[in-house]
């Protein structure tokens, strides 16, 4: 593997196909964008070495690849791209038994038992509902660092890190992670070049709790995810109405739902300003959306 760089390997694989869009097939050409993903776990105190289980999504050419075998690592990448895969058999083989090469779809495919870290240039189209299995599989199988290549504006809605740009997504994933931005990346770092930049994204995992104990997620998820469909509207006046998916947590209907709103007007949380009902969605801190969350979730009719 000496003599292999980033553009060697996607030359490599262009003779072979025409990069699909519809697969998100822009591959990496940038060393110093792939270096910089291996030194984020560093820094986060759980480096890449020959004890760690990595899962890469979409591994295409092999440009990261190549750096994550470097570090001694154990490698699953999961490739939909037949033409992909039997070219990464024919460049790295199984790397000693460190790597292998599931055929199919990621929002499909069963992933590896007790990974470590997950790394990877996610494609863009199904960026949300791979971070929707990232956070699934944190919760059964806790991971120790996960370093993501994104489009810049997703990246953005991640993170929420400017007043008013709190979103269903970013609310998910800071039940499980901070999400903290890294080195922008422009197109030319691609080939093909997409006409849109990305951002190295870190999901640092924490143990998230309020006063009253642990998170309800669904009760939090199907909360924020009914109010953020109408941002501009009053808290209150989303409230009001039944989230269409309540029936989804078992015991609950459209009644309990009433009272258990008026019961909250009624009682509001400690610490709520008064007239917080006449707030939008978005002038909340999600710890206070937490805490919405679960005193809706434990009332009893």
């Amino acid at each position: 593997m000496d003599d292999l760089d980033p553009r060697l390997l996607v030359d490599l694989l262009r003779d072979h196909i025409i990069p699909d869009k519809s697969l998100g097939q822009h591959f990496l050409l940038d060393q110093d964008i792939i270096s910089r993903s291996i030194e984020i776990c560093q820094e986060q105190g759980f480096p890449l070495n020959s004890e760690s289980k990595v899962l890469e999504i979409g591994p295409g050419p092999g440009s990261l690849t190549l750096s994550l075998l470097r570090s001694g690592s154990s490698v699953t990448g999961i490739e939909i791209d037949r033409e992909a895969i039997l070219h990464l058999q024919r460049i790295f083989g199984n790397a000693n038994g460190r790597l292998e090469i599931i055929h199919g779809d990621v929002l499909q495919v069963k992933w590896p038992g007790n990974l470590s870290h997950i790394i990877a240039n996610l494609p863009y189209q199904i960026s949300s509902p791979v971070l929707d299995l990232i956070q699934q599989y944190h919760h059964r199988s806790p991971l120790k660092t996960v370093v993501i290549l994104v489009q810049d504006e997703f990246a953005e809605r991640m993170s929420m890190e400017h007043f008013g740009s709190l979103s269903p997504l970013g609310l998910s994933l800071w039940l499980d992670f901070d999400v903290k931005l890294d080195k922008k990346v422009p197109g030319g770092a691609f080939s093909p070049a997409p006409r849109v930049n990305s951002r190295l994204v870190i999901l640092v995992p924490v143990d998230r709790s309020i006063e009253n104990g642990k998170i309800n997620r669904k009760m939090f998820r199907i909360i924020t995810q009914h109010c953020f469909s109408s941002r501009r509207k009053k808290v209150k006046t989303l409230l009001s109405k039944t989230p269409r998916r309540i029936s989804r947590i078992t015991g609950w209907h459209k009644s309990r739902w009433k009272s258990a709103v008026e019961d909250l007007i009624e009682n509001p949380p400690d610490g709520f300003s008064k007239g917080w009902l006449d707030n939008r969605p978005d002038m909340f801190e999600p710890e206070e959306w937490a805490i919405i969350a679960n005193r809706i979730s434990t009332y009893d009719e």
